[in-house]
């Protein structure tokens, strides 16, 4: 795909960009999709498209990478933290119903780590509180919740293809949307606001320059092909831990809905001895195993301390503290997984004593 590229003479957005496009589109099943230079700038970029800006209010999840409530604040609106559910690590839904009330226009839930949301909840939230939608599904391309695949539940989604994520372009992005007016600002706003009057092309409004080049998106192009086996060989690997660490006291698998097509790209287990997960990190990264903390509680940030907030956010901090994410690799044999987890139970035990 890349000498493809290179042959071609095309190293900007082209039509390699617009083949990534096509392939995501067509494989999540909406109207538009639209390639930009990360997650965070399609989500920056969906909020102006949905008429976002300054004063509105925007409800998002405590628990989530900042990037989620930063493009509210990029926009001139104002972030409305809201706690999670400590069972899916996804937004709590009542919690979002009360901050509602506040005014708000919009809410960003985030499919976090890969777990699917539902439509039947994202769509009663749209309705009962006339909220616009926007999912920040960066972690969750090719997640479904009873069949329906996410990308296409919310007024504009987006993708994130960061190296940590399922499939890679180095840093990109993707937004989709069924809704055709969102679509086409999308594209002005990532091309420096140009667009067509009489068939002429002018610049039409404010933008800047969100475009994926042609070698970024040929890595996109590549993996698609792909995603399905990537995908179930991660949820192979995750099936493995759950066994190996439900005989395990101390720490808790994720849980997963039956209807719930989690895809994995973070597997996190939940810590169940108070003061032990830093200290059992420190202890696995001793013993060569990379652990890291699941995501970050936006409330304890500096940043973010004196934002609004809905409720007390305990359920986030209890996540923001206990949460630990495993490693997860394609080429991760059993014997590597039994290893993690035999240090895992060998700290806990002695850390209990």
């Amino acid at each position: 795909m890349m000498g493809e590229v290179l042959s071609s003479g095309w190293l900007s957005e082209g039509p390699m960009t617009r083949k990534f496009e096509e392939l995501v589109r067509a494989f999540i099943g909406v109207r538009h999709a639209v390639a930009a230079t990360s997650c965070t700038t399609a989500m920056e970029m969906a909020l102006r498209a949905m008429g976002i800006g300054h004063g509105d209010k925007v409800i998002v999840p405590d628990f989530t990478h900042p990037a989620t409530a930063n493009v509210i604040i990029a926009v001139g609106a104002r972030p409305v933290l809201v706690d999670v559910d400590l069972s899916t690590y996804n937004i709590d839904y009542d919690e979002a119903r009360k901050a509602a009330v506040k005014k708000a226009r919009a809410v960003i839930p985030v499919s976090w780590a890969g777990y699917p949301l539902d439509k039947r909840d994202l769509d009663n939230l749209k309705s009962e509180c006339n909220l616009l939608l926007l999912e920040d599904a960066a972690c969750s391309l090719g997640s479904q919740c009873d069949g329906i695949k996410t990308g296409s539940m919310a007024d504009i989604t987006c993708f994130s293809f960061h190296p940590r994520k399922v499939i890679t372009t180095g840093e990109g992005g993707m937004a989709t949307t069924d809704n055709d007016e969102y679509a086409e600002k999308l594209r002005t706003f990532k091309n420096f606001g140009t667009g067509k009057i009489g068939g002429q092309s002018h610049f039409v409004e404010y933008g800047s320059n969100y475009k994926m080049s042609d070698l970024l998106a040929a890595a996109g192009v590549a993996q698609m092909a792909k995603l399905a086996g990537i995908i179930a060989r991660r949820i192979e690997l995750a099936n493995y831990y759950d066994k190996l660490l439900s005989e395990v006291d101390g720490i808790r698998p994720p849980k997963k809905k039956e209807n719930a097509g989690h895809i994995y790209q973070t597997y996190a287990a939940y810590v169940e001895v108070e003061g032990a997960r830093n200290k059992l990190m420190d202890y696995l990264r001793s013993n060569g195993v990379e652990a890291q903390i699941g995501t970050y509680a936006l409330h304890t940030e500096p940043y973010y301390r004196n934002v609004e907030k809905q409720g007390d956010l305990l359920q986030s901090k209890l996540l923001h503290d206990n949460l630990m994410a495993l490693p997860m690799c394609h080429r991760m044999t059993q014997e590597n997984q039994e290893y993690v987890v035999s240090h895992i139970e060998k700290f806990l035990r002695e850390f209990r004593g």
